[in-house]
């Protein structure tokens, strides 16, 4: 199976990279934790007018209309900076669920796709709650809110709930507990249709965080490789010495085995977000060992000073630890993957690579994995 990126995708990738290394530095994400909202206004703007906001919205509705293989590597771009604000998740979440609904017969298309048009153009944000998640991040920053209630899906105002505050180990994150009700007015889906939402919400949220994840990552490992290189002890660069090479090499190796699996996660997503469990549940523990392997190797070569509050490293280590745990944590996953494992029907082995006609399987096809 063949992720090479086109031209054209690395080359909106870097544009987005440059504009988000100007504008995303550890002074900003600090002047973002004293502020009223926690985000920078004038930056939501920027990305929107680059079609960040846009990218996964139909194009009938005004957006561009590609899919998450385009977008996991913006991704790790927002993850490579610690972006405060949540344009992944309720890009991922969200948005993806508002365009599945305004794509259906259910009765609330048009009302999904007036939203997704405001999205679009930037006027509007729309976060996600799911079951799995306790606390919504930034819900008070977003018009909207994509709530459940069994498996009822509720497109509700923000205006209309009350937000509990609470407290994060990552200052960037304020997260807030909804107190809401549900009616008839606020439902765009239920029953079988609402229950395939939430299960494609879970599945392209875990991805989300997967693919941040790695951009988190690897510039935790930049910053290790550019401190051992600096600092000197005994009149030779820590990062000369072998123990040292060895666990930053370690952490390079999970990188690279991890986003592979994430590419192959998104192409599952793409095409059958109901039936990508197990791909994505792969994508979200390799993704998770390699970042905390990489922020505990990190904090452990730059010593004492690694976890103080002074040291830049703590924004992206704190970062890691607290989306880590977001769409379903190792063991959630785990699970899910061993009981696809244990599916008579997974297609599994070299000989499942390729199906008759040369182009390649796809597993999701054959089996739905397991919860």
């Amino acid at each position: 199976m063949n992720f090479t990126y086109s031209e054209d995708q690395l080359t909106y990738r870097d544009t987005v990279a440059a504009l988000l290394s100007c504008e995303v530095t550890a002074d900003s994400i600090r002047a973002r934790w004293t502020s009223a909202q926690g985000i920078d206004a004038n930056l939501t703007q920027q990305l929107a007018d680059m079609g960040l906001n846009a990218l996964l919205v139909p194009e009938s509705c005004g957006g561009l209309g590609l899919s998450e293989l385009d977008f996991i590597l913006l991704a790790q771009e927002c993850g490579r900076v610690a972006l405060p604000e949540p344009l992944v998740e309720n890009a991922m979440a969200a948005t993806a669920m508002l365009s599945e609904v305004a794509s259906s017969d259910l009765a609330a298309a048009n009302q999904c796709q007036d939203t997704l048009k405001q999205i679009a153009t930037g006027n509007a944000s729309v976060a996600c709650g799911h079951w799995i998640n306790p606390y919504v991040n930034m819900a008070d920053t977003s018009h909207w809110l994509l709530l459940p209630h069994g498996d009822e899906v509720h497109l509700v105002s923000t205006q209309t709930v009350d937000l509990i505050a609470q407290r994060s180990s990552d200052p960037s994150r304020r997260i807030s507990k909804v107190n809401w009700q549900p009616s008839r007015g606020t439902k765009i889906a239920g029953g079988q249709q609402g229950a395939e939402l939430w299960r494609s919400a879970l599945n392209r949220g875990a991805l989300g965080v997967a693919a941040q994840l790695i951009g988190l990552a690897e510039s935790i490992l930049r910053r290790a490789v550019v401190f051992t290189t600096d600092r000197e002890q005994f009149g030779r660069p820590v990062g000369a010495n072998q123990a040292v090479k060895h666990l930053l090499a370690d952490c390079a190796v999970s990188l690279e085995f991890a986003k592979p699996v994430i590419a192959r996660a998104a192409y599952a997503v793409a095409n059958s977000p109901t039936r990508a469990d197990w791909a994505v549940s792969h994508a979200k523990v390799a993704a998770s060992y390699a970042a905390l392997l990489t922020v505990r190797h990190g904090m452990q070569v730059h010593g004492a000073m690694g976890y103080t509050w002074e040291c830049d490293l703590q924004i992206w280590m704190k970062r890691c630890w607290a989306i880590d745990k977001t769409w379903g944590d190792v063991g959630f996953h785990k699970n899910r993957i061993h009981e696809w494992l244990l599916n008579p029907n997974a297609l599994m082995g070299a000989e499942h690579t390729f199906d008759k006609s040369g182009s390649p399987s796809d597993e999701s096809n054959s089996q739905q994995g397991a919860g």
